[in-house]
């Protein structure tokens, strides 16, 4: 009689991370938000003049952003193809409010009807926009809004905190949540919420998804804030060497390229492969 054996499966090697700076002329302070497929960077910068400032980075050509409308402007994403930005800006009411920008034209994407402030934080190659808003009661919801149209993502159990941060290109969102307890994460496929929580953290934060599934986030356990990256369904924790337990990852692309930023009460941006 012949006995086949099954080997056990080999574990997943970890990653490693190669990390160099997101370095803005002149800013005192840099958040790296959102990458592109080809390796263009969005975020959010202080100038000379303390106001906040939203930048595209292509090599070594920095491009300022500033809506229009707002007194501070903050680029949070950009489609993989890099013919999409949006973010927000703070007009002098005070309460923000999300754009998408295409080409030179801003659109204002102020969330539904009963809003009071928005935030636009990602977007895909159809334009489709996540972000958050707050209602008249101060509960804070996901939303998706696709062909000038609102759908609100309200994870099942909220407290009344839902905020969608990433959408790639087959529509798959990410998001985080409150339940009245430790903040969580969830992929929404357009029918269900699915948890996807990092391993062992005390608040998990998912920031944004790739076309092949991949989830960045930041999390929080008992050493600090740190970023993780879940590739091909295993976990990976990492640090920028300079911010050791205050790093947070933001974007990701598909070419294994990921960006955030470091610090405390000021910030650096970084830009990282894998």
């Amino acid at each position: 009689m012949a006995l086949t054996f099954m080997a056990p499966a080999a574990a997943a090697p970890a990653l490693t991370f190669k990390f160099t700076a997101v370095n803005i002329p002149g800013s005192s302070q840099v958040n790296a938000f959102g990458i592109s497929t080809s390796g263009v960077i969005v975020g959010e910068y202080i100038g000379s003049d303390g106001l906040p400032h939203g930048f595209s980075l292509k090599g070594k050509t920095v491009t300022t952003i500033n809506d229009p409308k707002g007194l501070g402007t903050f680029c949070q994403g950009i489609s993989p193809n890099g013919s999409a930005i949006v973010g927000y800006y703070i007009p002098s009411t005070g309460k923000n409010f999300g754009f998408l920008l295409k080409g030179k034209k801003f659109t204002d994407i102020p969330g539904p009807k009963g809003a009071t402030i928005s935030f636009a934080f990602g977007v895909n190659d159809s334009d489709e926009v996540v972000g958050m808003y707050e209602d008249t009661a101060f509960k804070k919801h996901g939303f998706l809004w696709k062909n000038g149209k609102y759908k609100t993502l309200d994870v099942p159990g909220t407290s009344g905190v839902t905020t969608a941060t990433g959408i790639n290109n087959s529509g798959d969102i990410v998001m985080y949540w409150d339940n009245s307890g430790p903040f969580e994460s969830a992929l929404y496929n357009g029918k269900t919420y699915k948890t996807i929580n990092v391993p062992g953290a005390s608040n998990s934060f998912a920031q944004g998804i790739n076309t092949n599934g991949d989830v960045i986030y930041w999390f929080a356990d008992s050493k600090g804030i740190h970023g993780a990256l879940q590739h091909g369904g295993t976990f990976s924790h990492f640090d920028d060497p300079k911010g050791v337990g205050e790093t947070y990852g933001y974007g990701l692309n598909d070419n294994r390229k990921i960006v955030g930023s470091w610090g405390k009460s000021t910030f650096q941006g970084y830009q990282a492969t894998y």
